[in-house]
């Protein structure tokens, strides 16, 4: 290992291990640089991993720059590892707020800049999606773009400049009103927090296809904003969208002017896009549609960025590989809401209801963000719905703490 590699930590395992790919999808969500060593390309490290096992071959194994190492961990224990603090210092705060992105953070803020107490709780790591966005072109005051996680460390500083505490890698398990002044706020790590106030911005995150090699190329060729990373490919040759809804018909409609031919592939064998926008496809010269079509494996060329996606004909079986300079993944939303089942009132897709003052139907625990139903899903109306919510909130705090 070279004196560069070694000041990194190295995750060796294989590419069909899942806990592999777990452990690298935590360490890219703390943005935590890593050498990843794949143990089918490189079996010679096969000796060091039973070396440091006592003769046993467990993958993951995750060696750090100190010489130590753990075998097959947790997300707990890599959050323990990595010192990302995971208890908070108070029992009580006037603002817990669910969720660590632009929403929250933006929330956390105002509330701490009124002079309230404010934590964060954040099940992965700070700046949400947009902290693991290669490049935002579209948010204001930004001219030349701004890297994801440029955007969400200077929001991060900010608020803790006004005394927020963050926790990270801290999933929360349960709210529960306590009575009119006080909620419990219950966490994965089975601490318990009170709040005059909770705001949820949990966010969404956007399906994914489950296909291999999707997860390494997140970001390096696959996407889930057209608006957002769209004008990445400006020349290109063709991008794929993968979604026939309406989403991934009016999205394939926005990269035309970008990449010079955009190929739709719907797994059903008919699309769900409205009949206007079918219309307009078809009327495309630029664009083709693949119905019946499965996405197989997306392959990675040079520079490690996706080059093609292999398609399979769910009819005949027949398998082809489209070449692609770039993925765009529209096949739906997943509200991070579990926990809130049969406690805060959501629609049939899981996304919060609220009123106009970001209320929900739990007294003192509002929403805001991505989570919410009938938001935009962008990162300026995200931003700007914690600081809505924010004000909302200033007014029930001033209330209950009277």
């Amino acid at each position: 290992m070279s004196s560069t590699t070694a000041t990194l930590i190295t995750v060796i395992g294989a590419s069909w291990c899942p806990d592999c790919r777990r452990a690298k999808t935590f360490l890219g969500e703390q943005r935590v640089p890593y050498e990843w060593i794949d143990l089918e390309q490189h079996p010679e490290y096969t000796e060091r991993v039973e070396a440091l096992n006592g003769g046993s071959r467990i993958i993951p194994t995750i060696i750090f720059p100190d010489g130590s190492h753990l075998a097959e961990p947790g997300n707990d224990e890599l959050a323990d590892k990595l010192g990302l603090s995971r208890v908070a210092a108070e029992k009580a705060y006037d603002l817990v707020i669910v969720g660590g992105g632009p929403t929250g953070l933006t929330a956390a803020i105002y509330a701490a800049r009124e002079n309230f107490s404010v934590l964060i709780v954040e099940k992965s790591a700070v700046g949400g999606q947009a902290g693991v966005t290669e490049r935002l072109d579209n948010y204001p005051g930004f001219p030349d773009g701004v890297a994801g996680h440029e955007l969400a460390d200077r929001m991060r500083r900010q608020a803790e400049r006004y005394g927020v505490e963050i926790l990270q890698a801290v999933a929360v398990s349960a709210i529960e009103p306590v009575d009119e002044s006080w909620i419990t706020v219950s966490t994965s790590t089975g601490h318990e927090y009170r709040a005059h106030g909770v705001l949820l911005a949990t966010g969404s995150l956007y399906r994914r296809t489950g296909a291999t090699g999707e997860a390494d190329l997140i970001g390096a060729g696959i996407h889930f904003c057209a608006t957002c990373d769209g004008p990445f490919y400006k020349g290109a040759d063709e991008v794929v969208v993968i979604g026939g809804g309406n989403s991934g018909f009016e999205e394939g409609l926005f990269l035309t002017q970008f990449a010079a031919h955009v190929t739709i592939v719907e797994y059903a064998n008919e699309v769900r896009a409205s009949r206007l926008l079918q219309d307009k496809v078809a009327a495309h010269r630029a664009m083709s549609v693949l119905v019946g079509t499965e996405v197989v494996a997306f392959e990675a060329g040079a520079g490690g960025k996706l080059a093609a996606v292999v398609l399979r004909d769910r009819a005949t079986g027949e398998q082809r590989t489209h070449a692609a300079a770039g993925a765009f993944v529209f096949i739906g939303l997943e509200p991070n809401t579990g926990f809130l089942a049969g406690v805060i009132e959501r629609n049939d897709q899981g996304f919060v209801i609220s009123d106009e003052q970001f209320r929900t139907s739990m007294p003192g625990v509002y929403v805001a963000g991505d989570v919410r139903e009938g938001s935009t899903k962008q990162l300026a109306s995200a931003v700007g719905e914690g600081a809505a919510a924010a004000i909302a909130l200033r007014y029930h705090l001033d209330r209950v703490r009277a």
